[in-house]
């Protein structure tokens, strides 16, 4: 019988409010980097809550080479993801063109700004028909569209839709498909924008911190949103080596699982059914894992029931465990994305990104480590990547260093 191919990461192509590109989000995650502030992509009056995380000054034709942003045919969302894809494919150093490449973005909007831009054009001028430009951008499959479009890749493209959980979805999906031989190569992540729509949801909800995110901070008021987009490129470890690419980490399996019990609401019995799923398919146990880059949204329910599912599976031996959302906000479909670099940067760069904002322990989060405010150095073999999402969508990655 044929042993499975093994999957690893050789490219990573970050496009956030801390940092475009693998070294200066890298550099950003070390130090700590806040990429928050006001709100400036829409008009923020009367919203009482107006601090997001928006990726300021982004010029995708600095970026990317085939698709053409000024064109109208692609929306915010898309040019991250096109933007994502070509750092990526640029880090990795490989062609990625042709049938044999697949791309695979997750997202929780798709370009729901677009949509909102149709709705508030109505609202101020009378229904009528829709902006043909607009209109053209609304489909979410067009984030993996134009970041296949600017990779010329002619393989399985695919977006996927499962809210703040969908690039790790996306990169379980893409490990499938190298495991299963569908494809010799992927490009996976996700990618979302800020919107009034999103903004005035998560508001409305009361989720939104007044300044800053403070992921399991005894004080901590709600999550930011943010956005921006991120892409890994993944490849077997037989052709990683045959052409001595630099190897980031390998992944080495994920998880899934549907709480099924409410719409917004997590449910730490799922989350952890989750995390042990992911745990026995990469062939590894809860005390082999070093770093937990956690979900972490910094509301009150999530943090709380993310650490009640993270000791259910660890007991009192819960790993250091930090959230980037203190640094980047909630880029929502594409946050365990950046998660999934934070991880493998943890392998390879040996250190913890740290929770910033931490100001005083929560003793409701018993055991927990939240690395906080300042990185540390660390020997990281196995982390675990943690991706909730609204409709009861978990899915957890673990990469594993080669050596």
């Amino acid at each position: 019988m044929p042993q499975p191919r093994r999957i690893v990461i050789t490219g990573m192509g970050p496009v956030s409010n801390i940092g475009v590109g693998i070294a200066d989000f890298s550099a950003a995650l070390q130090l700590g980097k806040s990429g928050v502030g006001p709100v400036c992509s829409f008009d923020s009056t009367g919203f009482l809550r107006t601090v997001a995380g928006e990726v300021n000054g982004f010029r995708p034709t600095d970026i990317v080479r085939r698709i053409d942003p000024a064109s109208g045919e692609w929306g915010r969302s898309a040019l991250f993801a096109a933007s994502a894809a070509r750092l990526a494919a640029e880090d990795a150093g490989l062609d990625v063109s042709g049938a044999r490449t697949a791309v695979v973005m997750g997202t929780t909007s798709g370009e729901l700004a677009s949509v909102v831009a149709m709705a508030e054009e109505w609202h101020d001028h009378g229904y009528g028909a829709p902006d043909p430009f607009l209109a053209g951008q609304v489909a979410a499959s067009k984030l993996s569209l134009a970041a296949a479009r600017e990779l010329e890749v002619t393989g399985e493209t695919v977006t996927l839709g499962t809210a703040c959980s969908a690039a790790n979805y996306a990169l379980g999906y893409a490990h499938d498909l190298l495991s299963s031989g569908e494809a010799d190569v992927a490009v996976a992540g996700g990618a979302d924008s800020v919107t009034r729509f999103t903004h005035a949801g998560f508001h409305r909800l009361g989720a939104l911190a007044q300044d800053h995110c403070r992921p399991f901070d005894r004080d901590r008021d709600g999550m930011l949103p943010a956005e921006g987009g991120v892409a890994l490129v993944l490849e077997t470890l037989d052709a990683a080596q045959a052409r001595g690419a630099r190897i980031y980490a390998e992944v080495l399996g994920y998880g899934m699982s549907c709480d099924a019990k409410h719409p917004v609401a997590p449910d730490a019995d799922s989350i952890a059914r989750c995390i042990t799923t992911a745990h026995r398919r990469a062939g590894i146990r809860p005390e082999d894992i070093d770093y937990i880059c956690a979900h972490g949204t910094g509301t009150k329910t999530n943090d709380l029931v993310e650490s009640q599912a993270l000791r259910l599976v660890f007991g009192d031996r819960i790993p250091p465990t930090s959230s980037i959302k203190s640094m980047l906000g909630h880029t929502m479909g594409a946050a365990s994305g950046f998660g999934a670099v934070a991880c493998a940067l943890s392998i390879t760069e040996k250190f913890l990104p740290p929770t910033i904002n931490h100001r005083t322990f929560d003793p409701n989060l018993p055991g927990l480590d939240p690395v906080p405010n300042e990185r540390r150095t660390a020997r990281v073999r196995y982390a675990q990547n943690n991706g909730f999402a609204f409709g009861g969508n978990n899915a957890i990655l673990i990469l594993g260093s080669l050596t």
